[in-house]
C-alpha cells in the first residue's frame, strides 16, 4: 500500500482510559469527541504523519459529578484549555505489525514526549467497497507531569485520585478520498 490519507471512523473507535481510584480499584472513562489526521502506508508506519485531538469536555466516566469535576479548574480545566492534542515524531517497527509511536503530548498547556505501542490489526473492504485498516493503541503517561495534581489524601494512607493513567485506544480509519 502506498502512503496515503485515512479517516478515523468515530463509530467504530475508541479513547479510553483508566487510572487507581483510592488506591484499590480502577475507573474508567473514555473521551467520545475525537478525530485525527493520518497519512501513512498502514503496511509500514514508519513514514507515518499522525496528529490526534480529543476534546477535553467529552470525558465520560459515567458518572456526571466525577465528569463534571474533571472538566472544572481542578483537572482539564476545559474552558482554558479545551483540547488534548498529539502529534507523531518518531515512529519505531519492533516487528510483528507493532510500532513504537513517539510524539509530542500536550494536556492541559503542557507538552510532553511519550511513546504508545501501536499495532497495524489488518485492513479489508466493508460491504460498499471502502476501504478500511485498524489499529489499536496503548501506553500510560504520569498526569503530574502536565500539571493534573489534584488529589486528596485519604485517613487510611494513601491518596484518592492515582498518578498514572492507562491510555488505550482502538481505531478504525477509512481510506480519505
Amino acid at each position: 500500500m502506498a502512503k496515503t490519507k485515512w479517516a478515523v471512523d468515530p463509530a467504530h473507535s475508541s479513547v479510553d482510559f483508566s487510572i487507581k481510584h483510592m488506591m484499590i480499584a480502577n475507573v474508567k472513562g473514555s473521551f467520545n469527541s475525537f478525530d485525527a489526521e493520518i497519512t501513512a502506508d498502514p503496511a509500514d508506519l514508519t513514514t507515518a504523519d499522525i496528529s490526534f485531538n480529543v476534546s477535553l469536555s467529552s470525558v465520560d466516566t459515567r458518572n456526571e459529578d466525577r465528569d463534571n469535576h474533571l472538566r472544572s479548574a481542578d483537572f482539564f480545566d476545559v474552558e482554558n484549555h479545551p483540547k488534548m492534542t498529539f502529534k507523531s515524531t518518531v515512529i519505531v517497527n519492533k516487528g510483528d505489525d507493532e510500532y513504537d509511536v513517539t510524539g509530542d503530548l500536550t494536556i492541559h498547556g503542557a507538552t510532553n514526549t511519550e511513546t504508545f505501542t501501536v499495532t497495524y490489526e489488518g485492513s479489508g473492504k466493508d460491504p460498499w467497497g471502502n476501504e478500511k485498516v485498524g489499529f489499536t493503541a496503548a501506553g500510560a503517561i504520569k498526569r503530574s507531569d502536565y500539571g493534573l495534581t489534584w488529589n486528596s489524601a485519604l485517613e487510611t494512607g494513601g491518596v484518592l485520585v492515582g498518578d498514572k493513567v492507562k491510555i488505550d485506544l482502538q481505531i478504525q480509519a477509512a481510506k480519505a478520498e
